[in-house]
C-alpha cells in the first residue's frame, strides 16, 4: 500500500503528529498548521489508506473501505517511521480528528508513547439511534460475510462528499467560508474526493468501537472538544470515555459542529490555542 505523508515540519517547540479523519487529505489542515507555526508547532500528516493521495483499495476510487482498523494502525506506524525525516525525534504530541481520534486512542492503549494528545470529535461511537445502530450492525456483519463489503450501505454513495454537497445540507461546520475553502481544493484536485465508506468500512469501525469501549484509558494527558451541534459521531461515547480518562479534559463548544478545526476562525483558534497550551504544559 502505497501512502502519502506530508506536512509543514521544524517548529522551534516541535512537530505534531496530525491524524486526520475519514475522507481527509494533508492540505485541508494548512490554517491549522499556520496557526500551531505561530505557537512554535510544525505539523506532518498521513493521507491515510483510501483517501487523500494515497493509494485506493478498490476500483471505486471514491469509496472509503478498510478490511479491519489494525490496516489504520499499519499507516500510523508509517507516518512514525517517516517521522524522522521530517526531524522529528522521539515522541510527539498527536492531534487528531474524528476517526483519527479511534486510531489515537488504539495506538495509545496498545502502548504509543506521546506527550499529550488532542482530540476533535474523536470518533468512539457513531450517532446512530438505538434501532439504526442494531440494523446497520446485521447489514454490514451480513456484507462482510457474503463477500459483499465492497459495496455502499443503503442511501449512501460516492455523492456524500464536500464538493457536491450543498453547505446548507452540511453537518461539518456552521462556517461557510471554511466549507468553501475545503470544496475550492477537492474543485481543484478531483482525486482527493472520497465519498461514502464501504459495508467492509462500517463493519470494522462498529467492531472498532466496540473492541475500544471495553478497554481502560491511557495515561496520556489529553484534551477532547466536542461541539455542541455534533451530529455524526456520538457524544455520549465520548462523555463516557472522557469520565473514565482522568488525565483527560472535555470541552464542549457552543455552537460548533462536527468540524471543530474547520468551524468559525473564533472556534477554530481557541481549539488550536487549547492544543497548542496542552502540549507547552506536557513540555514543561
Amino acid at each position: 500500500m502505497r501512502l502519502r505523508i506530508g506536512g509543514w515540519p521544524g517548529g522551534a517547540c516541535g512537530t505534531v503528529l496530525m491524524l486526520p479523519g475519514r475522507a481527509e487529505w494533508i492540505e485541508k489542515y494548512g490554517r491549522v498548521a499556520a496557526a500551531l507555526a505561530a505557537r512554535g508547532y510544525g505539523l506532518i500528516a498521513v493521507d491515510w489508506r483510501g483517501q487523500g493521495l494515497s493509494e485506493r483499495a478498490v476500483a471505486d476510487p471514491r469509496m472509503g473501505h478498510v478490511g479491519h482498523f489494525d490496516e489504520y494502525q499499519a499507516d500510523l506506524a508509517a507516518l512514525l517511521d517517516a517521522a524522522p525525516a521530517f526531524g522529528v525525534a522521539g515522541p510527539a504530541p498527536i492531534l487528531a480528528h474524528s476517526m483519527g481520534g479511534c486510531i489515537a486512542l488504539r495506538a495509545l492503549v496498545e502502548g504509543l508513547a506521546a506527550p499529550a494528545v488532542a482530540l476533535s470529535a474523536p470518533m468512539w461511537g457513531l450517532q446512530m439511534s438505538t434501532a439504526v445502530r442494531s440494523a446497520a450492525w446485521s447489514v454490514a456483519s451480513i456484507a462482510h460475510a457474503t463477500g459483499r463489503a465492497m459495496r455502499y450501505p443503503p442511501g449512501v454513495g460516492p455523492e456524500l462528499n464536500v464538493a457536491e454537497t450543498p453547505f446548507d445540507e452540511n453537518m461539518l461546520t456552521s462556517d461557510r467560508e471554511s466549507y468553501d475553502y475545503m470544496r475550492r481544493m477537492l474543485l481543484a484536485q478531483p482525486e482527493l474526493v472520497v465519498g461514502g465508506p464501504s459495508l467492509g468500512w462500517l463493519h470494522a469501525a462498529m467492531r472498532e468501537i466496540r473492541a475500544l469501549a471495553r478497554r481502560p484509558s491511557p495515561d496520556c494527558p489529553a484534551s477532547i472538544a466536542l461541539g455542541s451541534r455534533e451530529r455524526i459521531v456520538d457524544p455520549e461515547a465520548i462523555t463516557r470515555r472522557a469520565a473514565r480518562w482522568p488525565a483527560a479534559t472535555l470541552d464542549v463548544i457552543d455552537a460548533a459542529e462536527h468540524e471543530i478545526l474547520m468551524e468559525t476562525p473564533a472556534i477554530r483558534d481557541a481549539a488550536i490555542a487549547a492544543a497548542a497550551d496542552l502540549f507547552d504544559a506536557q513540555a514543561g
